[in-house]
């Protein structure tokens, strides 16, 4: 009986609650468009965006190594987040990108957006180049088998909706998983095999983890620079094409602002 009366007592303050979340969604879901960030991992990715729009570096964060750009395009306010440089090598991997995610909600952002690259599937149809905006994450990695802990590991968030974008610039969609590791073990092979995935990358599960913590909108936009399934070394495909996808996305992404700027969530 007691048990009882407590639920009961909770119940007004979960109300109120679920009350200010919606509230908050149609909020955000009616706010336009008009400061976008996008995370890029590597220095060699972002590079030509950054020149393309001319934006101008931010002085060092006083407590981490992430790098940031700013300027301005159109009528947007653009920021690029890449994690950092160590010994010459762009801090890659889930770790890195959570922080700088987790660090960039500080500037208030209308938007977030990981842009980069990824590996596809011949099975699946991608091939070399292809662009996806991926609506879901997974984490293809994170094996914990007992009950409760193996499915809040692997995770399954999904991005803000875009259909309109998609049809837009003709991208294909699909769910990206993401793990800490540039090739596809044995034991990963079959995990990823039952999500249904079309992208493999580092980053995207767990950007998208940080933008719901934070609140933000989230979309992730991937080029293909090799194939999982393929008959290539994945590191030698992946260094093989990393400029030529680096550049694709110098074209995309500025079409993606084109399109989402001045338009509500709801609207994409």
């Amino acid at each position: 009986c007691s048990s009882t009366h407590a639920a009961e007592a909770r119940k007004p303050w979960q109300q109120d609650k679920n009350n200010q979340g919606a509230s908050d969604m149609a909020a955000q879901a009616a706010k336009r468009i008009n400061k976008v960030g996008f995370l890029v991992a590597m220095q060699e990715e972002a590079a030509p965006f950054i020149g393309a729009l001319k934006l101008q570096k931010r002085a060092p964060h006083a407590r981490a190594p992430i790098v940031v750009h700013e300027g301005s395009y159109k009528d947007a306010t653009v920021l690029v987040y890449s994690p950092g440089v160590v010994d010459g090598k762009s801090l890659v991997g889930t770790d890195a990108a959570f922080l700088t995610a987790f660090l960039a909600a500080e500037d208030g952002l209308d938007l977030f957006v990981n842009a980069g690259t990824c590996g596809g599937f011949a099975k699946r149809g991608g091939k070399v180049g292809d662009v996806y905006c991926c609506g879901e994450f997974k984490h293809h990695d994170r094996r914990v088998p007992i009950p409760g802990y193996d499915s809040m590991c692997v995770g399954h968030r999904r991005a803000t909706p875009a259909p309109g974008l998609v049809s837009k610039l003709g991208l294909k969609t699909g769910l990206c998983t993401t793990g800490n590791s540039l090739d596809c073990s044995p034991t990963d092979a079959p995990i990823i095999e039952e999500s249904g995935a079309v992208c493999k990358d580092m980053e995207a599960a767990s950007l998208a983890h940080a933008a719901e913590l934070s609140g933000t909108p989230f979309l992730a936009i991937k080029v293909v620079t090799d194939i999982v399934d393929g008959p290539h070394a994945t590191q030698d495909e992946f260094l093989a094409n990393l400029s030529t996808a680096s550049k694709a996305l110098q074209k995309v992404l500025p079409e993606v602002l084109d399109y989402v700027t001045g338009k509500s969530v709801a609207e994409l």
